[in-house]
């Protein structure tokens, strides 16, 4: 990418207005209001390489669908090969030229190696004598076929670009009359190849800069178009300044006229005046009253108006200038149609829905795995024998408290809820201690209850409880004492 370097130079204002005089020129009035989006073949320069072509169809939709026609690109100018167009991106341009008829190559050509290397000027005045005896002519017949080649012959081609500074190695001040014919050879010889349809734009930068620009021009037989880069520098604060400077934007207008050639802006943008909305308006009237053969604007910061965000404003102006204006179509008036009566209602008849039976999907059977329940030993309660009966004097004997289970529980279990159908739930194999069991005489059945001794009898009877589980087994059993409770004894209280 090539930043262009702009130098300043004084203005004389007497060869200003001596040169409008003699001319009769006259500077478009910014009263004249006319719009940007006609047939001008516009561009931008987006980058040198393939995304500079990429990038074309976005700057045209940001643009409200403006056609962009030019595309614009740089040869770098350090090595004579890429002089020559052993690029890679050449390929790709030359693809986007053939995509469109009406769509325009412009291509900035160096005429030196080491273009922005710094070169002294007793240097660059050797290489322009070298130049102008025709020892590098066979580097731009090389170009030539190379462009003739990529199918791209129409190419316009910025040759030597802003020759009227410092900047570049290509520069004409230290020998004008030999860059001159320098530029002459390079001219003819890419021209003498065959199937060439080359364009040549001879572009000065906008002012005297280092060299009158006019001083440089080669002559109208090698010189198709009056080209300039004009900036929103110095010389000129104001638009109208740049305009009427010496060798500034109407002295080529005039310059141009005077030749009969048709002019152009190959770089045009904001550069010391930071975002300038009033320099991009008179610049886009300027162009549009005197309707270049094309226009670029270099788009990159601080020169742009799209991909450089920093100048807003600046872009608004440039968006609404350029931007398409959409053709308005007059809705046409469609009378309205008779009204036609509704006919009757027809009853819609009532299908009945099929019922389908859902289909019963048999379930498998799981069986329930059965708990074998453990067999345990049902306890036998041991009866108690009758306490022998003391001859001696009667005592009375204190009562003789139930014994215990005979099988205690480890775990005291709450009295349950009575449950029909309790589930027995298994008991863990206790051992059981060998216990001598006493052998007692058969007893006959026991009825539910034990009978009941009278009132005041001398028989004393005592309920055994066994617990409620065993109860069950062996039934309610009791443990009478009989006293005598005569009246011969002292004991019987009536």
């Amino acid at each position: 990418m090539f930043r262009p370097r702009r130098r300043l130079a004084s203005a004389c204002v007497g060869t200003v207005t001596a040169g409008i005089l003699a001319t009769g020129a006259a500077l478009a009035a910014p009263e004249e209001e006319a719009r940007a989006g006609s047939d001008i073949a516009m561009g931008a320069f987006l980058d040198s390489g393939t995304a500079g072509v990429t990038r074309i169809p976005h700057l045209s939709n940001w643009l409200g669908g403006k056609e962009i026609r030019v595309g614009h690109t740089y040869l770098p100018g350090d090595v004579w090969p890429a002089i020559e167009g052993n690029v890679n991106f050449l390929a790709s341009w030359a693809a986007w030229r053939q995509g469109r008829d009406d769509r325009m190559f412009v291509l900035n050509v160096p005429m030196q190696a080491r273009n922005e290397g710094r070169v002294p000027d007793y240097q660059v005045a050797q290489l322009i004598r070298a130049g102008a005896e025709g020892q590098y002519d066979h580097h731009f017949r090389r170009l030539a076929e190379r462009l003739v080649s990529l199918g791209v012959p129409d190419t316009v081609i910025v040759l030597g670009w802003e020759m009227n500074g410092t900047t570049y190695t290509h520069r004409c001040g230290p020998d004008p009359e030999n860059w001159k014919a320098y530029w002459k050879r390079v001219v003819n010889t890419m021209r003498d190849v065959p199937g060439q349809r080359f364009k040549f734009d001879f572009a000065p930068s906008r002012g005297t800069d280092n060299i009158a620009w006019t001083r440089c021009y080669p002559g109208d037989d090698v010189v198709d178009i009056i080209g300039m880069d004009s900036y929103d520098q110095a010389p000129g604060r104001t638009f109208d300044e740049q305009a009427t400077q010496p060798y500034g934007l109407q002295a080529q207008v005039d310059f141009a006229k005077a030749h009969g050639k048709p002019i152009s802006y190959p770089e045009w943008g904001l550069f010391r005046h930071g975002d300038n909305p009033e320099y991009v308006r008179r610049m886009l009237k300027w162009i549009e009253q005197h309707k270049p053969i094309y226009h670029t604007i270099t788009d990159y910061c601080p020169h742009g108006v799209w991909q450089c965000k920093a100048n807003p404003e600046s872009s608004k102006v440039f968006r609404e200038a350029l931007t398409p204006e959409a053709a308005v179509e007059p809705t046409p008036v469609v009378p309205t149609p008779p009204v036609v009566p509704t006919p009757p209602t027809v009853p819609t008849p009532q299908i009945p829905t099929p019922q389908i039976p859902t289909p019963q999907i048999p379930r498998p059977q799981i069986p329930t795995p059965q708990v074998p329940t453990p067999d345990l030993p049902t306890p036998t309660p041991t009866p108690m024998p009758e306490p022998p009966v003391d001859p001696g004097p009667e005592v009375p004997v204190p009562p003789v408290e139930p014994l215990p289970d005979p099988e205690p529980s480890l775990h005291p279990t709450p009295e349950p809820t009575p449950d029909p159908t309790p589930t027995p739930l298994p008991q863990p194999d206790l051992p059981q201690p060998n216990l001598p069991k006493p052998t007692a005489p058969p007893q006959p059945p026991s009825p539910p209850n034990p009978p009941q001794p009278p009132t005041n009898s001398n028989q004393w009877c005592m309920p055994l409880n066994f617990g409620e589980w065993l109860s069950k087994l062996v039934g309610h059993k009791a443990v009478c004492f009989t006293f005598d409770w005569g009246k011969g004894t002292g004991f019987w209280p009536f």
